[in-house]
């Protein structure tokens, strides 16, 4: 038998709590050094390719 969409999706009551302000701030800050190197890093040609493409279909 299948299962429609609303039967799979999780209740309310079983979803996870909230993470605490002190552990988003650890691991806020332990992404942000993570991805800082990145940041400076050159974008790949396809990734510019994609990028120019977004610019066209919004302008």
């Amino acid at each position: 038998m299948t299962k429609t969409v609303t039967e799979t999706k999780p209740k309310a009551e079983a979803a996870a709590p909230p993470l605490s302000q002190g552990v988003r701030r650890h691991l806020g800050k332990n992404l942000r050094s993570l991805y800082a190197g990145c940041l400076t890093e050159p974008v790949g040609e396809h990734i510019e390719a994609l990028i120019a493409r977004l610019g066209k279909t919004r302008g």
